[in-house]
């Protein structure tokens, strides 16, 4: 597609992708010693603003006919999750699980009872289990941790996908990787994550945990370009790319809006925190070492701020005092349902039921919960879920995708079989 195609007066959802395709090539190929986007790179960009520009004409006239909408609306079940490292995203993989789960929905899952899509490599649709040209539109989720690359996404989800992701203060984000990915290239030498700041010439080695992440796992050079011109590409493709981008920082507020772009329920939406780390493991970080964090992770930093605006932008449309009323049910719904199910929280080594114990990694302790005791069958199915780590909820519903697989295939043999019979004479 050349810039020329993308001034039709039609701007769907394809050429919003397309436009961030053509994008990331001129991100990709950007001269290193050329900070100027080239020519083709400056097109789109002010095709973008006539997009752009659409696109928020489309939203005002939908705004007029909110209520109509919200009494009208069919839930989203064609979903892709960009799952970002240390954001909370865990905690949104389990919402995603639970909701696939309980209407028997098919999820994209990672071949070779793989954990995650061969990370840190760059994502392909072959990485997907029983993924074929012939069987893409059959996928409703994918959640599992990648490296962004949205060509390869689309041939395994459908046109009508819903695309979000979740990005962190990065100053919180850098604390946390430090301490659970102490084990790794850059990070296993350094005494300190003040240590490693002042002498990053020394440990750093390219990884992609110890700079810019997020940026990683949205695909583009975590090494790349400090330049205005080339985060200006970077944000506009994200912008694109993704139709709701949340804030860990503000996650109950996030939960809100994906309700609403969802068309879901609170009760979809209910969750408790997953793969978080233990308080004892956390560290207050000096202001120093903060500024010195911003200055190492420049585009996440510059990516988390522009975003950041976005979605209070996106919060003010919705409603100020609707999103205060609607966070305050969420919270008391939330509430009630640990007084439920919870008996505690607790560290890995104190819960009781080992199926429920979260996976323990570098120097982070990783809590888990406790179920109350005489939960009713429904009750404890619904408790289970919500506290089952990632990785043994992703087995379970691997296990029971391949057994609804088998059973469709056994039933389609038959059929074959019995629709060849011959009719045997009088």
């Amino acid at each position: 597609m050349t810039a020329q195609d993308t001034q039709g007066e039609h701007f769907g959802v394809t050429h919003k992708r397309d436009i961030s395709t053509e994008l990331l090539l001129c991100l990709k190929n950007m001269d290193i010693s050329d900070k100027t986007p080239k020519p083709l790179c400056k097109e789109l960009l002010k095709q973008i603003e006539k997009l752009k520009l659409k696109v928020d004409i489309s939203k005002s006239n939908s705004i007029k006919n909110i209520e109509k909408k919200r009494s009208s609306c069919q839930p989203k079940t064609r979903i892709f999750f960009l799952k970002t490292h240390k954001t909370a995203s865990s905690t949104i993989m389990n919402i995603l699980f639970r909701f696939g789960d309980s209407r028997n929905l098919t999820f994209a899952f990672p071949s070779k009872n793989a954990t995650q899509f061969y990370y840190p490599g760059f994502f392909s649709a072959s990485q997907v289990d029983n993924f074929s040209d012939y069987n893409n539109n059959t996928f409703h989720i994918m959640c599992h941790h990648m490296r962004f690359r949205l060509t390869e996404v689309e041939k395994v989800m459908p046109s009508d996908t819903f695309y979000f992701t979740i990005l962190r203060n990065p100053i919180y984000l850098m604390e946390s990787s430090f301490s659970y990915y102490k084990s790794t290239s850059s990070f296993a030498k350094a005494k300190s994550l003040e240590d490693f700041l002042n002498n990053t010439t020394k440990y750093y080695s390219k990884s992609n945990y110890a700079k810019n992440l997020m940026t990683f796992d949205l695909g583009f050079d975590h090494n790349g370009l400090e330049s205005a011109k080339y985060f200006k590409l970077m944000q506009e493709a994200v912008e694109i790319i993704f139709d709701l981008v949340l804030i860990t920082e503000y996650f109950d507020e996030s939960l809100v809006l994906l309700k609403d772009a969802l068309c879901w329920t609170y009760e979809d939406l209910l969750s408790f925190p997953l793969n978080s780390r233990s308080d004892i493991t956390k560290k207050a970080l000096p202001l120093e070492t903060q500024e010195r964090i911003k200055a190492w992770n420049q585009h996440d930093w510059k990516l988390y701020n522009y975003f950041n605006r976005t979605f209070w932008n996106r919060v003010e449309k919705f409603g100020i005092e609707r999103m205060k009323r609607e966070v305050e049910e969420l919270r008391q719904q939330r509430a009630q349902l640990s007084k439920t199910c919870l008996q505690g929280k607790v560290e890995a080594k104190e819960i009781k039921d080992k199926s429920l114990k979260p996976f323990q990694y570098g120097m982070a302790k990783i809590i888990g919960y406790n179920l109350k005791p005489g939960l009713g069958m429904e009750q404890k199915i619904l408790c289970q879920r919500l506290v089952t780590p990632e990785l043994q909820y992703s087995d379970l519903l691997r296990k029971k995708q391949r057994q609804k697989n088998e059973h469709v295939h056994v039933l389609k043999h038959n059929k074959v079989k019995n629709k060849n019979k011959k009719v045997k004479p009088k």
